[in-house]
Formats: structure tokens, sequence, C-alpha cells
């Protein structure tokens, strides 16, 4: 039995305070991990220095920060800070984004995601083993020389504070054949989005196994983390609402989340099988019919990537996250009330083992 880890994601709504005072019970009944996102809301860095002072044991992880926002030894410096006040908890989860968000919200280029992100887990890991950080990348020097367009007056430095750990786990939110391919020869973990595990192979198998041959041999084997909705539940009426949002969220990205051409998550559901599906859903959604998008999410895709159902229903496909490779499940409690959604996780810590 491979094991997995249970986790859970915190949203970025509603009282923090009260989120976090509830997290400890989740923590209670064996929740191992806890991501903060952070798109472009508050940011996930304060959030989770603040759970790492009200928690224990749980892993802390970035989820996600958007490389194009921060340079690389900041990432580096930050996930050891982290890691500092944690006690060894910190998980540094990062990814690209898209051009939306970086060129609309950040200001600045949308490029070269691939390379960056190669760029970003080798200058971390510099700073991480306490090296003096001289680097001569394609997207990144340090230090900057005259010849680079600096003064010519940095000086290559190693981080003052001795970090925790000299390895912090890094992981790549990656759904594109190449970013995969990257993740499986450089990072420790994958997180894809919209995971369907009878499709793996299909998806993702031939990147998985290129990136594999390039990987260091002392390295840990890769762990693939996933999301996926939780309710268990017998009631039909409150199965029904969570597929609805289950429904309402995967249109959203596979219909919303790019122009026509351009969006990731339309093309991975592409691969998936769901070629005219697909298709479908990104014209309606572009054309402002989001409820029929929504209405044209397949029913099979919406069982496969969520945990909704009875109990026999979840334990069916808790095992076939588990057959596929996942390493880490970040269920998102889906129940009405505090007492029902720990209860949730409670049952699937157990299936999970």
């Amino acid at each position: 039995m491979t094991p997995m880890t249970l986790g859970m994601p915190i949203n970025y709504a509603g009282d923090f305070r009260e989120t976090i005072d509830n997290l400890r019970d989740f923590e209670g009944v064996g929740v191992g991990r806890v991501t903060v996102p952070e798109a472009y809301s508050f940011d996930a860095v304060s959030q989770l220095g603040y759970i790492a002072a009200r928690t224990e044991t749980m892993e802390l992880q970035t989820g996600i920060l958007p490389m194009y926002s921060r340079t690389p030894t900041n990432l580096a410096m930050t996930a050891a800070g982290l890691d500092y006040i944690s006690g060894g908890r910190a998980v540094l989860g990062i990814g690209a984004s898209g051009p939306q968000v970086i060129e609309g919200f950040h200001g600045v280029k949308y490029d070269y995601p691939l390379g960056r992100a190669r760029e970003n887990a080798e200058i971390c890991r510099k700073v991480w083993r306490r090296e003096r950080v001289e680097y001569r990348g394609k997207h990144y020097q340090l230090p900057l020389t005259q010849e680079d367009g600096g003064s010519g007056l940095g000086k290559a430095l190693k981080i003052i504070n001795h970090p925790v750990r000299d390895r912090i786990p890094l992981l790549l939110a990656a759904i594109g054949p190449k970013n995969v391919e990257l993740a499986a020869e450089l990072f420790e973990e994958l997180q894809p989005f919209l995971y369907h595990p009878d499709y793996v192979e299909a998806a993702f198998g031939e990147s998985l196994a290129a990136g594999r041959a390039k990987r260091d041999p002392d390295m840990p084997d890769l762990r693939i983390v996933i999301q996926a909705s939780a309710l268990i539940t017998e009631d039909v009426d409150q199965i029904a609402a969570a597929e609805h949002a289950v429904r309402h969220h995967s249109a959203l990205y596979i219909g919303g989340m790019g122009a026509r051409g351009k969006n990731f998550y339309n093309s991975l559901v592409q691969r998936y099988g769901y070629v005219d599906e697909a298709k479908l859903i990104q014209d309606l959604y572009l054309d402002g019919r989001k409820d029929e998008a929504a209405a044209a999410v397949p029913q099979d895709l919406i069982d496969a990537i969520s945990l909704i159902g009875p109990r026999s229903a979840v334990a069916e496909r808790v095992e076939r996250f588990r057959d596929s490779g996942v390493g880490v499940l970040l269920a998102s409690p889906a129940a009405a009330t505090h007492v029902q959604r720990v209860e949730d996780m409670r049952v699937l810590k157990e299936l999970i083992g």
C-alpha cells in the first residue's frame, strides 16, 4: 500500500482566525498538511506563518506562489523562514500562474515559464545549502554584473541564518507536458489540477517517464499532490449540491481560464479524451452562458476528480487515487457544518490509512 498523506486547503475567504481555530480540530483527526492559496488575493506566506504558530504537526504548503512576483532568492528566504518558525514543516509550492494574472495584476512579463522554474529550483537549493549565490542562467544572473545591466557593486552572498533543512521540499504546479517532465526530473512534488486517476498515463505518462529518466537517483520518489472536493454522505440532495459546486468550479477553469487556444486546463481535459466536451464548455463559458457550460461538464469527470458520495464510493475513489500514484490528497471538505467536515476528514484519514 502506497503511503498517502491527507491534507486540506484553506480558503482565502471568510473569517481567517475562526478557520485556524477550527484547523486544530482537523489536525487532531490526522490531517497532515495544510495549503494556502495565493492567486491575486492576500499573500499566502503571512497566513502560513500564523498557522505555524497555531499547529504542531501539519506540513505547511504554499499553494501556489507564482514565480514571477518574487525573485528566486526571495522564494528561498521565504521558504527557509517558514521552515524555521515551524520546525521544519515547510513545503515550497511554486507555479507559473498565467499571463492574465502575471501581466495584469503584477505588471511583469510572462515569459519562459519552464526555464524560470528550473532556475528557481536550482537557485533555491544553493541558498538552502548556504552556498554563495553565484548563478549564470538565461533568466537570472547572480550577482548582477555591469554586463547584465547592474552597477557592478553586487556581491555573491550566502544566507546569513542556517536553514533548518538544506533541502526543503519543492513542489511544482504543472499540467503541461514539458512542465510535468521538469517536475519529474527536478522537484520533490508535482501538483496537477483537475486530476483524473484513470488517465494519468494518457495525460502525463510520457512526460513523467522522460523526467524520471533524468532524475538524480539520490532524490526521493516524486510525490503527486492532488486536490479534491470531499463529502461523505448518502443524502442525495447534499450530493447534488456538492457536485453542483464542483461542476461550476470545473467549468470556470475548462471554459474561462484563458483564451481559446491558450487554456491549459481545456487542453488537459482534451488529453483525458473529452475533446468535444471541452470545446463546448469553453464556447458556452466564453459566450457568457456559464450555467450551460457547467451543465456540459461530464458526470463521469465530476465523479473521477472528487470524493463525493457514500462511504463505499469514496473509499473506491481513494484507492483509484492511490493506485495512480497520488502521495498527498488535499481534500476540501464540503459539508455544511464544521462538525461534519471534521468527521468526513476523520473517515478519509481512516480510509487512507
